[in-house]
């Protein structure tokens, strides 16, 4: 069994009364569907006047001659209708039992469906939440070496295909072969030699079908990562087009595009020929056989002959058996329609359980402890760092008391950002450790880690709503009050107040409608709101205009007042009032102390005040 299938079957479980109810109706189905074309004999019979005529009421004899009780009781119920009403009233029953059989065979086919349609859209439910889950539970290092595009496709394409196409299986295992299963049974009891003829060409058949399909599944798993990759161009020129723009390079993204697509129109060609060959191959194999068919029944209905003089095939028979040999014909090719789309079902389940299975390497510990205050200190205990080879922070040590303001400068590069990254563990410490009132930071739960934390970053991240529903991210439960308090204390009040709707004004997508002034404005107001007792500022001010800088300055002292705070800074004017100053170079420390003690030191920071004296 398929790896993928196995792991599809916990998403099934929850359904099973769906899967248990559409095999039930698809054996009914393929049962009527035989019984359907069995049900003209009888009819072809009494309309040609060749019925046969039973007297005598037949007497069952048990389950094992159920189908000869049938079919005799059934002849002489005829029998009796013919002599007592006419001809006609016979012809009715028999008409009658046709469309039973066909209606029969719809209704459970409709049920089967019904069932069907259930399970699948239940199974895309769950298998979308569980991306969405595993998509959000991630750490940021994972999206770091990821194309977002890609994850996107697998989210929304991937699983999809999981729906339209993998649950094409209960087809392949139940209905058609049971179609098939049944109808041959029925051939056998009208002809066992006419079956067994058949059945020498319905092997060659089957190879050739097999072989048209070999390729699609390893075609199908190029084909999903090309849609990845055509995704993430155009989510990368959307999110950059200031930057395509301004720098007339439209046409080397269109390249991209281009070329992305006609590997995509190659594939899909490739995959198209295959799928479109597999229908017209198998029918024109079917019909094949049915010729011979005609050809070597046709001999047995017209010229071979029983002892008795009888013909060796009677021909009601024979016009049945021609439609149940038909009747094989549909299966197949649905049958070798649904191997394709499984075999494109499993390409994309591979590529949707590669991301469920991916292991996030910061969880909780099994008895992480909630931490609910901060009473002393943070602790930066000999902390080595690197992404991939690279190393970013060396036996880099440093505490931060309750209450205190510690700012970190230096140069791009040196390491700053970083200290941000592992104290709220978007990434975790390799060597070292971060210790909150002693507690490292590892063995409390992330969640209560994070309530303690308010991030204020570079980049302006809002989203797509409105100013109330992205300053409520810091405090769910906030009122209008207190969301106003938060934008006064951010100094965002002053132009939020002027907006159409105030508050309930959509931002547009990443807040562009805004500037970048007031987009960190409204981000400043978001960790207000929040309230922590730790608040780390990561370049907070650098979108700023001097003006904005100056009033959200004076906003972040009044919030930093009595809360503990470690500021990355680029712009030292931002920091001069910070109780300590540490400087970084190259992942170490190298200087720190208050603003006037590291002046008077005449060193690195000394040099930095001095160049941005000039800027």
């Amino acid at each position: 069994m398929d790896d993928n299938l196995k792991k599809i079957f916990p998403f099934v479980k929850p359904y099973k009364f769906h899967v248990i109810w559409n095999v039930i109706y698809n054996i009914l189905y393929a049962l009527f569907s035989t019984l359907s074309f069995i049900s003209l004999i009888p009819m072809m019979k009494v309309l040609f006047n060749n019925a046969e005529r039973i007297t005598k009421e037949p007497v069952y004899k048990g389950f094992l001659d159920i189908t000869r009780y049938g079919n005799d009781y059934l002849y002489y119920y005829i029998t009796q209708l013919t002599e007592k009403s006419g001809p006609q009233f016979a012809l009715i029953l028999v008409v009658a039992l046709v469309i039973s059989t066909f209606l029969f065979k719809n209704l459970f086919n409709y049920l089967a469906s019904n069932h069907l349609m259930h399970l699948k859209n239940g199974v895309l439910k769950d298998l979308r939440n569980s991306m969405f889950t595993k998509i959000i539970d991630l750490p940021v290092s994972y999206y770091s070496e990821k194309r977002k595009g890609d994850i996107m496709a697998r989210m929304l394409g991937d699983v999809n295909e999981v729906q339209n196409s993998f649950f094409s299986i209960l087809e392949l295992i139940v209905k058609e072969p049971m179609t098939i299963v049944f109808t041959i049974i029925a051939m056998f009891a009208i002809s066992v030699k006419l079956t067994l003829f058949v059945f020498l060409f319905i092997p060659v058949s089957g190879y050739v079908i097999s072989k048209i399909g070999k390729s699609l599944k390893s075609k199908s798993e190029r084909i999903q990562y090309e849609n990845g990759y055509l995704i993430s161009i155009v989510e990368e020129s959307l999110s950059g087009m200031k930057v395509v723009k301004s720098y007339n390079a439209e046409n080397s993204f269109k390249d991209k595009f281009n070329e992305s697509v006609l590997r995509l129109l190659k594939l899909s060609n490739s995959i198209g020929r295959k799928n479109n060959l597999a229908s017209p191959m198998s029918e024109f194999m079917g019909i094949v056989v049915i010729a011979v068919l005609l050809w070597y029944g046709g001999n047995m209905v017209l010229v071979e002959k029983l002892a008795n003089g009888e013909p060796l095939l009677d021909g009601a028979k024979f016009l049945a058996y021609m439609g149940l040999a038909y009747n094989i014909l549909t299966p197949a090719k649905a049958i070798s329609k649904a191997s394709y789309a499984v075999k494109s079902g499993m390409a994309a389940a591979q590529r949707v359980f590669e991301v469920l299975e991916v292991e996030n390497e910061i969880t909780d510990k099994p008895n992480a402890i909630v931490k609910e205050s901060f009473e002393k200190n943070i602790t930066i205990e000999n902390i080595n760092f690197r992404y991939e080879d690279e190393n970013v922070l060396k036996n880099f040590s440093l505490e931060v008391p309750k209450g205190k303001t510690v700012a970190l400068v230096g140069q791009s590069g040196s390491g700053k950002s970083t200290i941000a990254n592992l104290l709220t563990r978007f990434y975790d410490v390799q060597e070292g450790s971060i210790k909150i009132d002693g507690t490292d930071i590892k063995d409390m739960t992330m969640n209560s880690l994070r309530h303690m934390l308010g991030l204020v970053t570079q980049d302006s991240i809002l989203f797509n709503d409105t100013i109330k529903n992205n300053i409520l991210i810091g405090k769910q439960d906030a009122s209008d009050e207190e969301i106003i308090e938060a934008l006064k204390v951010a100094n965002a009040y002053e132009f939020v107040k002027d907006l159409p709707n105030g508050i309930n004004t959509n931002i547009g997508d990443a807040g562009n409608k805004l500037s970048g002034g007031q987009k960190q404005r409204l981000n400043i107001a978001r960790a207000v709101l929040k309230n922590p007792p730790i608040m780390i500022l990561d370049e907070a001010t650098s979108a700023l205009d001097t003006e904005s800088e100056k009033f959200v300055q004076v906003a972040l002292e009044n919030m930093m007042q009595n809360r503990t705070s470690i500021v990355i800074a680029h712009r030292l004017s931002t920091i001069q009032k910070a109780d300590k100053i540490v400087v970084m170079n190259k992942g170490q420390i190298v200087e720190q102390g208050t603003h006037e003690e590291l002046l008077a030191l005449n060193g690195n920071y000394s040099k930095l005040v001095m160049m941005q004296s000039f800027e």
